[in-house]
């Protein structure tokens, strides 16, 4: 499998926790995760247990022969009696023994150990002086290092990964999916804006392939940042997650604030139903058909891959997800997924939509109207409709299917939609039909790209600015406006650029700063575009700037923040021009 990211998602400023904490698998998470798993708890702990006699055997000094030496040394040494490496010295038979004396000191107790005057080994005595080991206070036995005043090396490790992983509350962080070599991972990037600077703060492992990503401030109910945290109503109720939807039926959702994180904080999903790593072929016997049948649908859970996902600003706890099976779900975040939770079977999706007749891409709440989805389909169909009463919804044919939607934040009834055959297309959601046979026209349709159009993302600080990204490995800047004489809207191309990052599959715009993208795709490379560093840009997208209230600062990266590497310049930077 080629190296590639499948998606990126900004975190906004201030939302991080500045000093993250790390993962800790004890008792309590040992069962959340044997819950979550659905598997047996015992059976869990004697994995671990097993696993870790393991990691001590294999961490000993001896190996081969020495080991099994060692080991029957020790076999040896454990039936041997105490008694006999105190021997008693020999004495001759026709001399009686010595007692000991009143004027001596040592009490007749006939055991034969009064020369060890064990009975005054506690008392402290003066030592005479030892040079550089005269200060025997230095040998005393400390419980732990902390308590140790001579130990600070551990300390200062500590200290210096702390000051590592601090999270600054001016700093972004950029969440990327990310698969190579075959191997699966969310990666958390620190964005310094004032210091121009982009940097790897720490990883996940995935067990499945990631396709998407959905930020989220809502703790869910199997978190331990929420179970852990009750006391406290602030840490209970926000937090800082991701969303991930991935190539088997389930959804993880992990917290950015744990590293070295072992498994997620919950998940949606029904993974000993689903069986998503074994496929059922169409054929028996030995002539099987290559194509796999489609799993019986279920209400309670995705039975295929999940494409997209939202999240609902207005009702934190809703989750919305699409997916390969032609369905798309709602999910409380509230509910126990787990086999054993409350509700049992019945913990799983809180409703399923059945609008569409093949694979559902994408899916996005209203942020004006939070009740109302609008979802794309491989069936080149785009659907809105109210969670409350799917079958009142609207739609249209859009000739080709669906890479990519958006709302638009500024206008709660118009959205765009980009398309395999290169085009944009907006639509007003009020004059659309309930019946698809209907005409179903379009407010404007932009030729955006030779290929694909399979990135986009309308800018939330600039009223009429979007972004696409295409297989033809080119991010486009677009600037829409309305023309005061017709009336009608006016598109124009504001800059594009070739960011190196191949087959562009995921592009969003800064939650903070409104001229910041960040784009990646099939070289398994992040970027960060400055697009006002480009003249044009400026000049095209000024007036927008100062009616926001935007002021843009004079930045030294030349327009392009990239990861430094060793093979690579992490200018990025890498032949792109600004048109």
């Amino acid at each position: 499998m080629s190296s590639l990211i499948s998606s990126v998602a900004w975190v906004r400023r201030g939302v991080a926790a500045r000093h993250p904490r790390k993962y800790v698998l004890d008792d309590q998470e040992l069962e959340r995760v044997s819950a979550l798993a659905r598997i047996e708890l015992e059976d869990a702990r004697k994995e671990l247990e097993a696993a870790s006699k393991a990691a001590e055997s294999m961490g000993n000094g001896a190996e081969g022969e020495e080991a099994d030496d060692a080991d029957e040394d020790e076999e040896e040494s454990a039936w041997v009696d105490e008694d006999d490496d105190a021997m008693d010295e020999d004495v001759p038979m026709d001399q009686d023994p010595q007692p000991a004396t009143a004027s001596e000191g040592a009490k007749p107790s006939g055991d034969g150990l009064e020369q060890y005057k064990l009975d005054d080994y506690d008392e402290d005595e003066a030592m005479p002086g030892m040079g550089p080991f005269s200060n025997i206070k230095g040998l005393t036995y400390y419980r732990n290092n902390d308590e140790d005043p001579y130990v600070t090396l551990k300390e200062d490790e500590e200290e210096q990964e702390r000051e590592e992983l601090e999270v600054l509350p001016t700093d972004n962080l950029l969440v990327v999916a990310k698969t190579e070599d075959e191997i699966s991972q969310l990666e958390i990037f620190v964005y310094e804006e004032s210091e121009e600077n982009l940097y790897a703060h720490h990883d996940l492992m995935l067990p499945s392939f990631p396709l998407c990503l959905e930020w989220l401030d809502f703790p869910p109910i199997t978190s331990p940042s929420r179970t852990q945290n009750t006391s406290s109503s602030d840490t209970a109720q926000f937090g800082n997650f991701i969303a991930v939807g991935t190539l088997d039926p389930e959804i993880e959702i992990w917290s950015l604030d744990t590293v070295e994180a072992m498994y997620p904080d919950m998940v949606l999903g029904r993974p000993d139903k689903t069986a998503a790593h074994v496929p059922t072929p169409l054929g028996t016997g030995k002539k099987k058909r290559k194509k796999t049948k489609h799993r019986p649908a279920s209400a309670a859970h995705h039975v295929d891959a999940v494409l997209g996902l939202s999240w609902n600003r207005t009702h934190r706890n809703l989750l919305a997800s699409a997916s390969a099976d032609r369905t798309v779900k709602l999910w409380d975040l509230n509910r126990d997924p787990t086999i054993n939770g409350e509700g049992g079977e019945g913990e799983g999706a809180l409703r399923s939509f059945d609008v569409h007749k093949d694979k559902v891409q994408a899916v996005q709440w209203n942020p004006a109207e939070p009740t109302v989805l609008l979802t794309g389909s491989y069936d080149r169909t785009v659907r809105t409709f109210d969670s409350r009463a799917p079958d009142a919804g609207v739609g249209a044919r859009v000739g080709g299917d669906v890479e990519a939607l958006r709302w638009d934040p500024w206008e709660p009834h118009g959205f765009y939609v980009s398309l395999d055959n290169g085009l944009v297309v907006n639509f007003d959601a009020r004059t659309l039909p309930s019946n698809l046979d209907a005409p179903s026209p379009a407010r404007f349709t932009l030729s955006a790209h030779d290929g694909a159009v399979s990135a986009l993302d309308v800018n939330p600080l600039l009223r009429g600015v979007i972004a696409t990204g295409g297989t033809d490995k080119v991010v486009k800047i677009w600037n829409v406006a309305d023309d005061q004489d017709t009336g009608k809207r006016q598109v124009s191309l504001v800059t594009s650029r070739d960011l190196g990052v191949g087959k562009v599959f995921s592009t969003a715009w800064s939650p903070d700063d409104p001229l910041t993208l960040a784009a990646a795709g099939s070289k398994a490379k992040l970027q960060v575009w400055d697009v006002g560093a480009s003249a044009g840009a400026r000049k095209v997208l000024g007036a927008k700037l100062a009616e926001a209230g935007r002021v843009l600062r004079e930045k030294q990266s030349g327009g392009v923040i990239g990861v430094a590497s060793d093979e690579e310049d992490s200018s990025g930077d890498e032949g792109g021009d600004d048109e």
